[in-house]
């Protein structure tokens, strides 16, 4: 999969909200695209109406359905659709939740408060971690910009599990939080957007570019 290939940090743009935004991010070299099938969302997309043109990404980028609480009709419509290489529970979803949900690849996206939430995280069965910026107000998306030291301290004794990056990174800061956080990949939406879900192409450019910069893990 090409988000979590080893030797360099993969990006993930999320909140696509259009095919022409899509096409932009995987022609400026973004390894995967989210969908977030949320309705609470301000970057909801309609699987029902969307499928078609994310089933032409096929091969080309790493497509993740973004999901949060959702009921068994839309698990069900995601699974069938065959659209997607991941899935990513970004609710208030169980470890049994998301185990019985049936995804051969799934990421779980944890809200991080503290450090209990950090070590919860770690009884969910998938290898493949978000670690997000907490927030009262939203399940994701607000901007918010997680706190990089103690995210470091945790990706650094769990070496085993993949760790991906969300909360507030834009391309002046994404550099700095991976030579921080030393995570695997990172993942952006309102940085680089001229507006909620509309992607800004320079700033796609701009966030890439400055991801790839450190180019190794191991920087």
């Amino acid at each position: 999969m090409r988000l979590l290939q080893s030797g360099r940090v993969g990006v993930k743009i999320c909140g696509l909200t259009s095919e022409s935004d899509a096409l932009l991010c995987l022609n400026a070299g973004a390894d995967a695209l989210g969908f977030n099938f949320y309705r609470g969302s301000k970057r909801f997309l309609d699987p029902r109406q969307s499928l078609e043109w994310i089933r032409q990404l096929e091969g080309q980028v790493d497509r993740v359905a973004v999901v949060v609480n959702a009921d068994a009709s839309l698990l069900g419509l995601i699974r069938d659709s065959h659209c997607f290489e991941f899935v990513q529970f970004h609710g208030d979803e169980s470890p049994s939740d998301c185990f019985a949900a049936c995804f051969p690849s799934w990421i779980r996206a944890v809200r991080v408060r503290d450090d209990q939430t950090l070590d919860a995280c770690l009884e969910y069965a998938s290898p493949h971690i978000l670690l997000d910026a907490w927030s009262p107000e939203a399940y994701g998306g607000t901007g918010q910009v997680a706190d990089w030291r103690l995210l470091a301290d945790f990706v650094s004794v769990n070496p085993s599990r993949n760790f991906a990056l969300a909360g507030g990174l834009t391309p002046s800061n994404v550099g700095e939080a991976i030579r921080i956080v030393k995570p695997r990949a990172v993942d952006v939406a309102g940085g680089v957007e001229s507006s909620p879900g509309k992607k800004d192409a320079r700033l796609v450019k701009e966030f890439i570019e400055a991801a790839r910069r450190p180019s190794r893990l191991d920087v």
